[in-house]
Formats: structure tokens, C-alpha cells, sequence
């Protein structure tokens, strides 16, 4: 059965994506973020599902799309920040090589700008993000088998420890 060759779990500005785009053409395989996903699958972007569906809503979408890509998928797999704390995705991460990609807040709000495309940091951008992190921080830590601080390294030097972490060429 496939399943991922890792799967990338972090906050908003970890650099889940970027690092997993650099991952996937470094051993030849593809990038699935979960985020895109949904927005595939519902024609319309996460902040708009949050807006005109609800949190609840984007949430069961996310699941369905993490449990699935967990079974099917054999490449790089990104999450959306929020999908470890689903206790069903918590369990389903479970065997698999999960790698946190840890970042401070001076880090994320460069990268990410804490702009409207983050509906969950929409008000008070760097204390939601705050908050956010230390309610997730102990779970992205339980889900994980390797911890990677993003902060103040460039994409090449986060994938050169990831690689190195789990043994791959």
C-alpha cells in the first residue's frame, strides 16, 4: 500500500509547502498540501469555505482530505496547520514519518504576512498566531518523529536536516 515518504505538519509560516515543493523534486516525487486540496475539491479558497461554511465545516473537509491522501498518497504530503488537532488525524498519523517544521512568530509573519488569507489570524494577527501555537506546539510535537526549526534558515538547509533526520539520500 503506498503512503507518504513524510508528512510535513507546522504553523502558518513554517514553510510547509515551500520546503515540501524542495523535498518532492529532491527524491523525484510529488507534493500534496492538504489545503490545496480542499480548495480544489470545493472550487473556492479555505478562507472562503471559512467565511461562508464555518471553521466545523472547513475542518471535515480537511479530515476527509488527510485521511485519504494518508492512504493513497506516496509522495510528500503537507498538512494544514490545524489538521493534527482532529484526534481521528491524530490517530491516522500514527507509523508514519511526520517531520515538525517549528518557526518563531518574527519568522511566520515575514513569511506569511498575517494577511486575510489566514482566517483564523484575521484579528489580532500576531496574538491569534500566538495562541494558536501554544495550544497546537504540544501536539505537532506528539505527531512528530522529527522536530526542524525553520527560523532564519533557507528552504536548501531545513531539506539537507530533513533528509538527514530520516536517513534518505
Amino acid at each position: 500500500m503506498p503512503r507518504p515518504r513524510v508528512v510535513l505538519v507546522g504553523p502558518p509560516g513554517a514553510g510547509k509547502t515551500t520546503v515540501g515543493e524542495a523535498l518532492a523534486r529532491r527524491w523525484g516525487v510529488t507534493l500534496r498540501d492538504t489545503d490545496r486540496i480542499v480548495e480544489e475539491t470545493q472550487g473556492r479558497s479555505v478562507s472562503d469555505i471559512f467565511v461562508q461554511d464555518g471553521e466545523a465545516a472547513f475542518r471535515a473537509l480537511e479530515r476527509a482530505a488527510v485521511l485519504e491522501e494518508l492512504r493513497i498518497h506516496d509522495g510528500v504530503l503537507a498538512l494544514g496547520g490545524g489538521a493534527v488537532m482532529d484526534e481521528d488525524v491524530q490517530r491516522a498519523l500514527e507509523g508514519h514519518r511526520v517531520v515538525f517544521l517549528d518557526v518563531g512568530i518574527a519568522d511566520a509573519s515575514t513569511r506569511i504576512g498575517f494577511d486575510v488569507s489566514r482566517p483564523l489570524l484575521v484579528v489580532n494577527p500576531r496574538a491569534s498566531w500566538i495562541r494558536l501555537m501554544n495550544a497546537r506546539r504540544p501536539v505537532y510535537e506528539a505527531v512528530a518523529s522529527v522536530r526542524v526549526d525553520t527560523a532564519g534558515r533557507g528552504v536548501d538547509e531545513v531539506v539537507a536536516e530533513i533528509v538527514a533526520a530520516l536517513g534518505e539520500p
